[in-house]
């Protein structure tokens, strides 16, 4: 991963939504969240993840020596400990969380886990916004979690992926354009089924379109 540190205007924009969305641990939702637009492909990014060893910051570069973004492409980035959203919309549909360190917002991620074994084809994964890999590996550890997290400790993800309230829940197709709005805010375990319900089939009419 990356190791320089990341200073420029992304980066100090991401902590500033940050600073400014939480109170006490919440985030404040606006009036129009809406994360990525429906139609645009997820940002690519890799990721340490919280399950392994990897150390530095997340990488969004979209192509080599790309600034303070990273020096290598992220979606080239791959191996054990990373968490690489390219990797992820190869092998099939992706429903995405993005949260706050491990603060309150992550009960969504044993709703995602529970629903893993009940959609197989769908690749769901979680990146913690600021996260510190020890108070993850002890939330992973409390709710038994295997849900692959990814951390972004400078808090890349904020800007890029337009995150403006916690947790933020994407769903995309397989090639990673997103299908519809993001999940945002309170996610019930009934809603986030529905919409995991919603994306395989319109994942399964898109691809029935494409052979046609």
């Amino acid at each position: 991963m990356s190791s320089s540190r990341y200073r420029r205007y992304a980066g100090l924009l991401g902590a500033i939504v940050l600073v400014a969305l939480v109170v006490h641990g919440v985030f404040i939702s606006p009036p129009n969240p809406t994360g990525i637009p429906p139609g645009q492909r997820l940002p690519p990014f890799a990721a340490p993840l919280a399950q392994g060893d990897v150390d530095g910051e997340a990488d969004i570069a979209t192509h080599a020596n790309d600034g303070d973004a990273g020096r290598v492409p992220a979606c080239a980035e791959r191996g054990a400990g990373i968490l690489n959203v390219c990797e992820l919309y190869e092998h099939g549909p992706v429903v995405l969380a993005l949260f706050v360190d491990a603060g309150s917002c992550a009960s969504v991620l044993a709703s995602m886990q529970a629903l893993s074994p009940e959609f197989p084809a769908v690749r769901f994964a979680a990146v913690a916004i600021r996260g510190e890999r020890g108070q993850l590996r002890a939330l992973m550890r409390r709710q038994r979690l295997t849900l692959p997290i990814g951390l972004d400790p400078e808090g890349r993800l904020a800007t890029l992926y337009k995150v403006l309230t916690c947790p933020q829940v994407s769903f995309a197709y397989r090639g990673g354009v997103v299908q519809g709005k993001a999940l945002l805010g309170n996610v019930s375990p009934a809603r986030l089924r529905a919409r995991v319900r919603e994306l395989v089939a319109a994942s399964r009419a898109r691809e029935r379109r494409a052979t046609t």
